[in-house]
């Protein structure tokens, strides 16, 4: 059955006049003349037989029924792109394997074992991006991501490749006592709960907790500890060479499994790719 849709250009055209609120700077951006873009906001209007904006001077003031459309609209016309384009792009990076990781599990864990990967599977080139949300994933057009939680995420199939075990350190050159309440308490933005979580698994209560500086990325917390800014909870895995180094101790306690762990994730529409299997099961089999 033939769909019964706009032209393109005319969802265009009003997405563009939403943003702008003029005609001039649409037909600026899309690359049109005025009356052009005229003509395909009335033909709009004409095809819904919905006022979308009402005429004042040289502005348009949208209706409630054009700022409704315009919510789902826009997600719909960034979705359409990305489909076309990697529709064009479709077979050129059969071998290239987009991989989203976390900067800190990166160069910690993951980039030291990558040796082996790159020696073994040839055919695969790795192209990494770090720095990413999981939200950002799908607008980075990522194959798979290596992700920090659940595993519970809906249109993504994942693997868990880590636990997580939880622990606090500090320089040894800063450690001066056992009570763990002596020194400030290193935050990390994205991991909140940390401290509440292993003072929990200890019996303490975290009322005494003294609150230090905030950090974006445990890369930056492992270098503050190391300054002598206080105390971290780290993941453990982050910091066993630095501990049997001697750069870090860990004298309050033992580690804490966190509840939740490392993955690897990816779209449901990558779960017959090659590449992505590949890889996976040479991550799985590290473990």
């Amino acid at each position: 059955m033939r769909r019964h849709l706009p032209s393109l250009i005319a969802l265009e055209c009003f997405e563009s006049v939403m943003k702008h609120g003029l005609v001039t700077k649409a037909a600026e951006e899309l690359n049109l003349t005025q009356s052009a873009v005229s003509r395909q906001i009335g033909n709009l209007e004409d095809f819904t037989g919905k006022p979308l904006f009402a005429r004042e001077r040289k502005r348009l003031i949208p209706t409630p029924a054009a700022e409704e459309f315009l919510r789902t609209l826009s997600p719909t016309l960034e979705t359409l792109e990305r489909s076309v384009s990697r529709l064009i792009s479709y077979g050129a990076d059969a071998n290239i394997l987009k991989l989203g990781l976390l900067p800190t599990f990166g160069s910690r864990w993951l980039i030291p074992r990558l040796g082996g990967f790159t020696e073994k599977h040839t055919s695969v080139q790795l192209n990494i991006i770090s720095g990413l949300t999981f939200e950002d994933f799908d607008s980075a057009q990522v194959d798979a991501a290596i992700i920090y939680g659940s595993g519970d995420w809906p249109d993504y199939i994942s693997h868990k490749i880590l636990d997580e075990h939880l622990v606090p350190v500090i320089a040894p050159a800063h450690y001066s006592a056992d009570d763990i309440f002596s020194y400030s308490h290193l935050q990390m933005t994205t991991r909140p709960a940390a401290w509440s979580e292993w003072f929990a698994a200890q019996g303490m209560s975290a009322t005494r907790q003294k609150t230090g500086p905030k950090f974006e990325n445990f890369t930056m917390m492992i270098e503050a500890v190391m300054s002598g800014l206080g105390v971290a909870i780290m993941p453990k895995l982050y910091v066993e060479a630095d501990l049997k180094a001697g750069r870090l101790i860990a004298p309050f306690g033992e580690p804490v499994r966190s509840q939740e762990g490392y993955h690897l994730a990816y779209p449901a529409a990558m779960a017959h790719s090659s590449k992505v299997h590949i890889f996976k099961d040479w991550l799985l089999g590290l473990g």
